[in-house]
């Protein structure tokens, strides 16, 4: 049992619930108000990042939430654990573990969310609040504001805004994220030219939900290496 003092007395809490504690007093937030977000999302992220018992218990266990598993993705470039998922406010925490490779192209979200760097860095450039369909042209985008994420920095996004980031190999990012507000998002290559919409899993084959969905093998390895790093 984890012993917390508290006002008026000793609660006992199990750690199996210090996740589900955080995250709980993050129902009530306006996700539209992005300040509220920011602060909110921020101090739960510190709790979690400074006590990461919650998390490493959570990742031991994760092979045993069936329901979890099946939010967990991996790509060629990214790795998405969903650590959390709250289906009645739609608030949902994961960590994400971007691969060597890594290269994101400007998007904006179907949800808004607060993130905090856990290890490594990544560049982050935010193009604004643009009004966008199919056939806008990336290139006519302008950055209109850069900055680094390094380790321990945190900030949140409403779903409006369009970004990228450019990551260092094997970044580690702890995401608390908001209810979807949104079918789909864009994505838009400024290579290329191209622009495509992306639409949530609700929206998606079962091909293509099994295309992504990452397997307990995976999942082992990426526990292996967060204990490697010493993160949790």
């Amino acid at each position: 049992m984890e012993i917390q003092r508290q006002t008026g007395g000793i609660v006992m809490r199990r750690p199996t619930d210090a996740l589900d504690h955080v995250v709980g007093q993050l129902r009530e937030i306006d996700w539209e108000d992005i300040d509220e977000v920011e602060q909110t999302c921020r101090a739960a992220l510190d709790t979690l990042a400074t006590d990461p018992v919650a998390i490493r218990h959570r990742l031991t266990d994760l092979p045993n939430r069936t329901e979890l598993m099946a939010l967990c993705e991996h790509y060629d470039i990214l790795d998405k654990i969903v650590l959390f998922d709250d289906r009645e406010s739609g608030v949902r925490v994961r960590l994400h573990v971007f691969l060597p490779g890594y290269f994101d192209r400007p998007h904006n979200h179907r949800w808004s969310y607060a993130s905090r760097i856990l290890r490594g860095h990544y560049r982050h450039y935010l193009f604004g609040n643009a009004e966008l369909d199919e056939h806008i042209n990336p290139n006519t985008l302008p950055v209109l504001h850069a900055r680094e994420e390094p380790v321990g920095t945190s900030y949140a996004l409403h779903h409006s805004m369009v970004h990228a980031v450019v990551a260092e190999p094997y970044t580690v990012s702890l995401v608390i994220r908001g209810p979807a507000v949104k079918d789909r998002f864009l994505v838009m290559d400024r290579n290329t030219s191209h622009t495509w919409w992306q639409t949530g899993a609700n929206r998606e084959t079962a091909e293509e939900a099994q295309r992504k969905r990452m397997s307990a093998q995976r999942l082992q390895e990426l526990i292996g290496q967060l204990n490697g790093w010493q993160l949790f």
